[in-house]
């Protein structure tokens, strides 16, 4: 009898670590996403635009000059004068300034760079579990945990799943999710991924469950993507030796303030609210 109950608490140990690692894979797998595309029309989204403050450097200058982009697309240019630079990138804004100092002949081969320092034209919109939610200015470096951190970050009630909400030039909506657990690392394509004005970064509140009955710590939980009602019982220790993985009740809602019992199969997918009840086994 002893071998007999070793082998079974064994198999049910294997059982809980598979279920916990499927979990973990499905979960990363959920979010592995490509990166919002971007069309050649949205791409100038991203350029210079009217109220965006720049700095101009020539190479070899102590000084530095710092202009905004006025409202007919313009910035004023010590020397040069008024340059349009609205809706081109700063580099070839750059190349308008060099070319304007040179047949001046102010110089005779400058090199300037032009750096967006106050990107106001360009915004983002911030929505959700967050604490500051709002509209926050972008660059084109700008990732998507810079922005969070602009909206001082997550809440704990946040999901780990993040979307981005990017609208093409038809008018369709398109998400794209992101892992809100990812750490920024060089490998990780999420954290570089382009920004574009108009887009929207929503961070929805998570989702939970609860779970009674034999399990070895009942409670209520996170939902992680795709979970299983197995991966629901693994993340709440699995089933204890009174519990009958033939016996696992599924209560969930199907209108508010109305619920329907089930029988749930360890394959059923898990949904916010749920309540999943294991019983005692009957032999």
């Amino acid at each position: 009898m002893r071998e007999c109950k070793a082998h079974d608490d064994t198999s049910t140990f294997a059982a809980v670590f598979l279920a916990t690692l499927l979990l973990a894979l499905s979960a990363a797998l959920c979010v592995a996403a490509e990166a919002p595309p971007v069309s050649a029309a949205q791409q100038q989204k991203s350029l210079l635009g009217a109220g965006d403050w720049v700095s101009i450097e020539i190479l070899g200058q102590r000084d530095t000059t710092s202009v905004y982009v006025s409202a007919d697309g313009t910035i004023n240019v010590p020397l040069a004068g008024n340059l349009p630079v609205a809706g081109i990138s700063p580099a070839q804004a750059a190349s308008r300034v060099a070319k304007a100092l040179k047949d001046g002949g102010y110089f005779v081969d400058p090199q300037v760079t032009v750096r967006v320092t106050q990107p106001l034209s360009q915004q983002v919109s911030v929505l959700g579990e967050v604490e500051s939610p709002g509209r926050y200015p972008i660059t084109s470096r700008t990732t998507i945990v810079d922005l969070l951190a602009q909206a001082g970050g997550a809440k704990e009630t946040a999901s780990d799943v993040g979307y981005v909400l990017r609208t093409d030039e038809a008018g369709h909506v398109s998400n794209h999710p992101f892992n809100l657990n990812v750490i920024p690392d060089v490998n990780d394509p999420q954290p570089t991924w382009t920004l574009l004005g108009g887009d929207s970064v929503v961070v929805p509140r998570a989702e939970h469950f609860s779970i009674t009955g034999e399990v070895t710590t009942p409670g209520r939980y996170r939902i992680e993507p795709g979970m299983t009602v197995i991966q629901a019982i693994a993340r709440a220790g699995g089933i204890t030796d009174r519990g009958s993985e033939r016996r696992i009740q599924l209560k969930r809602a199907d209108k508010p303030g109305h619920y329907q019992t089930i029988k749930a199969k360890p394959g059923d997918l898990v949904k916010a609210d749920d309540i999943i009840r294991v019983k005692e086994s009957l032999f």
